[in-house]
């Protein structure tokens, strides 16, 4: 606690005024793939701000605990940045919300998460904070219950066609996205794909390589559901190409080609690369905690001993 109170501490003064962390930047460090190395770079620049920019930083710091699964961390961060909102614009206590209903939503108690992205959603709307509105509503689209997240994503979509900021409508690649796996999940394969296909060319437009990546896997995905494994096994094995090119091996592409291959017939292509996808996936905390039996499942498909 006393090294929280030291790093809470503001100058006199320095409640109001500022303007907001600067979000170009902050979308050049972030790297969601690798929290631990974003976490660092937002604690070398902690020094260089003060007041509200610190604060909201601050949040970012505890976003990047949580996807390393330090949500008590992560909890004791968001406890300092609120205690220090008095006088803040309000998009500080926007971000304090949002990151707060992740860390919730990401520890498995996505209800106690709820509330807090609505309220997230309601003074960012007060606020003009376009950006952080739609995040909230995006949130609520992967949280909220089954039967509620078409219609929050719908409108996620809806705020972003309708708003001005650029940086606002960068939105919609992430959100057809998730539209698509909400009608997967539901078993309609085909509308899932339109979708995917949707988010392919809006990632492309952002020259987000890590979301033309994923848009292609979705894509391929999707095919295998439909029964197309020809067109699905086609993309994968680009993927594959691709990021043992980039030195990045993907683990979730590993097991997509070994159910493809399974379900193709292919028992010895299927095995070898379930083994590999252990090995990867098998390293991945949130799926260690979250989804152990998936993991099982790759170790023995794959011949693990």
């Amino acid at each position: 606690m006393i090294m929280l109170a030291g790093a809470f501490a503001l100058p006199a003064g320095a409640r109001s005024g500022e303007g907001p962390l600067d979000t170009a930047w902050l979308d050049r460090a972030w790297d969601f793939d690798r929290p631990a190395e974003s976490e660092a770079r937002f604690r070398e620049k902690l020094d260089s701000l003060q007041g509200a920019p610190r604060l909201e930083l601050l949040t970012q710091i505890a976003r990047a605990q949580g996807l390393q699964r330090e949500f008590a961390a992560a909890q004791a961060m968001l406890d300092g940045v609120a205690r220090e909102l008095a006088g803040t614009p309000p998009r500080v206590a926007v971000r304090c919300l949002l990151e707060r209903g992740r860390v919730f939503n990401s520890s498995g108690q996505p209800e106690r998460s709820l509330p807090l992205f609505r309220e997230a959603l309601d003074q960012a709307r007060d606020a003009g904070e376009d950006f952080l509105a739609i995040d909230a509503a995006h949130m609520l689209g992967i949280a909220a219950p089954p039967e509620e997240r078409l219609q929050w994503n719908l409108a996620a979509v809806a705020m972003t066609e309708a708003t001005r900021d650029a940086r606002a409508k960068r939105w919609l690649a992430s959100l057809y996205n998730n539209i698509g796996w909400t009608y997967h999940d539901r078993g309609e394969y085909a509308i899932a794909l339109a979708y995917f296909e949707k988010a392919l060319p809006a990632w492309q437009a952002r020259a987000d390589a890590r979301g033309v990546r994923i848009a292609y896997w979705s894509i391929a995905r999707a095919e295998r559901s439909l029964g197309r494994l020809d067109e699905a096994l086609a993309i994968q094995e680009r993927l594959e190409r691709e990021c043992a090119a980039a030195g990045e091996p993907d683990g979730y592409v590993y097991e997509e080609l070994g159910e493809i291959m399974l379900a193709k017939g292919d028992s010895t292509g299927a095995r070898r690369n379930f083994a590999q996808a252990h090995v990867l996936l098998g390293q991945d905390k949130g799926l260690q905690a979250g989804a152990p039996e998936r993991l099982a499942r790759l170790k023995r498909l794959g011949g693990v001993e």
